[in-house]
């Protein structure tokens, strides 16, 4: 299983976790725990990642804040402002056009390397 690097983790925190949030309020546990389903364990978050980021997203009207009780125990949940929203919308452009580049640029290249050699990409 290949990791992705820290760079290109950096790089998609923000519309990551803009992604979650837009499937519902949550808490910061929880998003780690989506971030890796949805990787494949492929993305290695830690707390120290993502509150930041978080507070940050607080801070620019992309996301707010609340505590709320849930079986017995007090979260911080975040949820989606229409800031966000319209983030995600921009991210998603974004990415669109850094995947369709990566795409055009594969495809260009021939097969991966690793089919090359008989293995799985």
């Amino acid at each position: 299983m290949v990791l992705v690097g820290k760079d290109l983790v950096a790089a998609s925190a923000t519309p990551l976790v803009l992604g979650i949030l837009a499937e519902g309020e949550n808490y910061g546990y929880a998003i780690l725990q989506r971030i890796g389903e949805l990787s494949d364990g492929r993305l290695d978050w830690s707390e120290g990642m993502l509150y930041p980021l978080l507070h940050r997203l607080e801070r620019q009207g992309q996301i707010e804040a609340f505590w709320s009780t849930a079986s017995g125990r007090r979260r911080k949940y975040y949820r989606l402002t229409r800031t966000g929203r319209a983030a995600i919308a921009d991210h998603r452009a974004q990415w669109d056009a850094v995947v369709s580049t990566l795409t055009r640029l594969a495809d260009s290249a021939g097969p991966h390397p690793r089919m090359a050699e008989g293995g799985l990409a």
